[in-house]
């Protein structure tokens, strides 16, 4: 019986020590996996470079399209519709 015991425990022994090695194993390459620094901070600072420059954009449409380009389609379709002109 005590001789079923003690190898029981080296069983066990071993059976525990391939545990911790895997779960070491595991662990280390979940950690080591990303080593390229891609972090929260540079994701954010993308996100709001990202922002920054679309609102720039869409305010110079704005500006382009309200100070240029409508005013003179406004003129051009007020000429089109102008009925107090002469019939020639």
């Amino acid at each position: 019986m005590k001789k079923r015991i003690v190898k029981l425990a080296g069983k066990t022994k071993k059976a525990v020590k391939e545990k911790a090695l895997y779960i070491f194993f595991f662990v280390k390459s979940a950690v080591s996996v990303c080593r390229s620094g891609e972090g929260y901070i540079d994701t954010a600072v993308k996100i709001l470079i990202a922002v920054v420059l679309g609102a720039l954009l869409l305010a110079g449409l704005y500006a382009l399209f309200n100070g240029t380009v409508l005013p003179t389609l406004n003129e051009r379709i007020k000429n089109m519709f102008n009925y107090a002109g002469s019939l020639s």
